[in-house]
């Protein structure tokens, strides 16, 4: 398996040169034959645009240092190569959690600016970059600037979601959130169809910080969209011992025929009914309700050597939902269904981001095995839903949209592009953009 590969292993990456940067002050490592570089922290991006082919991209392992920590304010300085899990491993215990986390774990904070993440919150906080206060920014001229609303505040606002083309992030200042204990009160409530997920958002997301439902592909009729709604607050109970970190890794490449519809409809109908009761109320532990996939490490082999493709689009509240009805129906009808597919709403929290992805509606993200042909041309298919819906697509989940979607997902794309630095790009911006 390529180290400096995509998560989703598509597309192939045929020739990247691998540079590295040794410390924040360091130069910025540039290649002599005027090809460009991009970023690369842990690969966690699902399409192309953490890989730079036929050019280069910048390891940022070696940026790994937490520069400064205010315990009163929770205020928190580290280096951009700096995974969540090395935060979360070092201030849970001190009382304090990431303001916004992702589904996973392994993630490094240059990495979550640069993608502008998301997490079960957002209808409350918003995205990562609302809670960084400062960063680092390293200019292919030799320039280090530091970054804030206040100070080069276009730039800031440009590299939060810019996917790390207008330079290397080098450090990151953000604000955690103080918490009593490493659980959350959760309730998981199983909902029948759309409407119910729908009544159950517009009920819980008053109440709750963190929502999240898993939901069933394969279901369909009455059932349409069937799952499981999760949703919790972080809680003033403690228990006396927290439960051992467990990681399994994923034992080999699946063959190509391993997530077939028949094991995907079968994983849907056992998941959905091992919940026996409409409702549960239990104490969890933060780290099976924020990054259940984390304990099955490199997961993404299950999919074989062809890869897969995540699909992730945001589109605005309509009556009914009859748009998410209608992308529910076309999967299902397709016989392509998710192994994986969370569904969440989001809130009306702006971003100071410039391309940052979301915005007030709901999200669906799904994973498709790549069978080549039959699953592009499913998610041309959704496409056409999502954006006369008036939606948008996710750039680090994505592998394949086109030069259309991308301008019709990216309204403040104009006004991004002149802070892009000169020497830096990717394999999905070339695509997007219609580059060679």
């Amino acid at each position: 398996m390529n180290r400096y590969e995509s998560w989703g292993r598509y597309p192939k990456i045929k020739d990247q040169k691998v540079l590295r940067i040794s410390s924040p002050s360091a130069p910025l490592p540039l290649p002599d034959d005027g090809t460009s570089v991009l970023p690369y922290g842990l690969g966690r991006s699902y399409g192309d645009s953490c890989v730079n082919d036929h050019n280069a991209v910048i390891e940022t392992s070696a940026l790994s240092n937490l520069i400064s920590f205010d315990s009163e304010s929770g205020l928190l300085r580290a280096e951009s190569g700096v995974s969540l899990a090395t935060i979360l491993n070092v201030f849970v215990p001190r009382g304090w959690f990431l303001p916004v986390s992702p589904g996973t774990k392994f993630v490094t904070l240059g990495g979550a600016v640069a993608n502008d993440i998301h997490g079960k919150n957002h209808h409350i906080k918003g995205t990562f970059g609302c809670h960084v206060t400062q960063l680092g920014l390293l200019r292919s001229n030799g320039e280090h600037l530091t970054c804030s609303l206040t100070e080069n505040s276009r730039l800031f606002q440009a590299t939060v979601g810019g996917l790390g083309l207008t330079g290397l992030i080098t450090w990151v200042e953000i604000k955690l959130l103080k918490i009593h204990s490493p659980y959350l009160d959760t309730r998981t409530v199983k909902f029948r169809n759309l409407d119910e997920f729908l009544a159950l958002s517009r009920e819980f997301d008053s109440t709750y910080e963190y929502s999240v439902s898993w939901v069933d592909c394969t279901s369909e009729g009455a059932n349409l969209g069937r799952g499981l709604f999760m949703a919790g607050n972080f809680s003033e109970r403690k228990k006396p011992k927290s439960p051992p970190e467990l990681s399994i890794p994923f034992p080999c490449q699946a063959p190509s025929w391993f997530l077939n519809s028949y094991l995907m409809r079968a994983f849907n109908t056992v998941y959905y009914n091992k919940q026996r009761s409409r409702s549960v109320d239990a104490l969890t532990h933060y780290e099976p309700f924020f990054y259940p996939l984390d304990a099955i490490l490199n997961w993404n082999r299950m999919y074989g050597s062809r890869g897969f493709f995540q699909y992730q689009f945001v589109i605005p509240f309509d009556q009914n939902g009859e748009t998410i009805k209608e992308i529910f129906t076309r999967i299902t009808r397709s016989k392509r269904a998710s192994f994986l597919a969370v569904l969440k709403t989001f809130g009306d929290v702006p971003s100071p981001g410039m391309m940052s992805f979301p915005k007030k509606g709901i999200t669906l993200a799904l994973d498709f095995p790549n069978d080549g042909a039959p699953t592009l041309e499913l998610m041309s298919e959704l496409d056409s839903v999502v954006l006369q819906a008036g939606g948008s697509l996710y750039p680090a989940k994505d592998a394949r949209m086109s030069h259309a979607a991308f301008i019709a997902s990216h309204p403040r794309l104009t006004e991004f592009e002149p802070h892009i630095d000169p020497r830096f790009s990717s394999s999905f911006w070339r695509r997007v953009r219609n580059e060679s």
